[in-house]
């Protein structure tokens, strides 16, 4: 499963982090493997009390917890359980994931945590830039001293088990050579990063929120690159979707 945020976010309640984070319920990836055999809003009806208690409000509290580090990347939300099916071919209503993000406007950076039956996931980079941002991240991989840091970044990151994903163009985008040292990058219409499944059932500890902490600090310099390099959108410009 790959970072998919749905459209339409929700910000975090003022009131979470009163009690702090105990980890996830104990019936959450229990939940979303329900969820996988039968998404149908009869089983959402049934159990949305499991996942207001066991996936929502833990999501919210261990944002309360990260929000005095990471806020500075903007107000943290968690993503609406229900999929935007206008155009998909799957019409399935509901997400098998609960995710949740701190976003620096949209593609400038983010860091993303998601719980589902395979456990937690966290990542973060850009999921989706619009044109003025991908005109200006291509503009900083061709530069050799600012793609060269990216570079180096990603590398370290591979080297510790992070997955590189980002929609790719077939070809040089238009203006770059074939041989150029950065190809692989200047293809790409997005970056981010992701890695999977903290050990054992830390998910349900509340040792999962440093394990998610410790995860976003090592992606710190990525999302900082992009904030700096590509920026948010022009506000003339849609925002386009995940």
């Amino acid at each position: 499963m790959t970072p998919s945020p749905a459209r339409y976010p929700e910000r975090v309640s003022e009131r979470v982090g009163e009690t702090g984070f105990a980890g996830f319920g104990d019936h959450a990836l229990d939940f979303y493997l329900g969820i996988e055999a039968d998404n149908s809003k009869a089983y959402w009806s049934a159990h949305r009390h499991v996942y207001d208690r066991d996936v929502r409000e833990p999501m919210e509290a261990l944002l309360a917890e990260l929000t005095a580090e990471f806020g500075d990347f903007g107000a943290p939300k968690v993503f609406r359980p229900y999929r935007d099916v206008r155009f998909a071919r799957d019409k399935t209503p509901y997400k098998t994931h609960c995710g949740a993000v701190f976003e620096r406007g949209r593609g400038g950076g983010a860091f993303y945590v998601a719980v589902s039956a395979d456990g937690l996931r966290v990542g973060g980079g850009s999921f989706h830039l619009a044109p003025d941002q991908l005109r200006r991240y291509r503009v900083a991989v061709a530069d050799e001293r600012r793609g060269t840091d990216l570079e180096r970044l990603l590398a370290d990151l591979t080297r510790c088990d992070w997955d590189i994903h980002g929609e790719l163009l077939k070809t040089a985008p238009r203006g770059f050579g074939a041989d150029h040292p950065r190809l692989a990058l200047l293809r790409r219409r997005a970056l981010y990063v992701s890695r999977a499944d903290p050990p054992d059932d830390l998910v349900f500890q509340p040792g999962a929120v440093e394990w998610v902490r410790s995860a976003w600090r090592r992606i710190r310099a990525l999302n900082e690159w992009m904030a700096d390099h590509v920026g948010v959108p022009a506000e003339s410009q849609p925002s386009g979707r995940y």
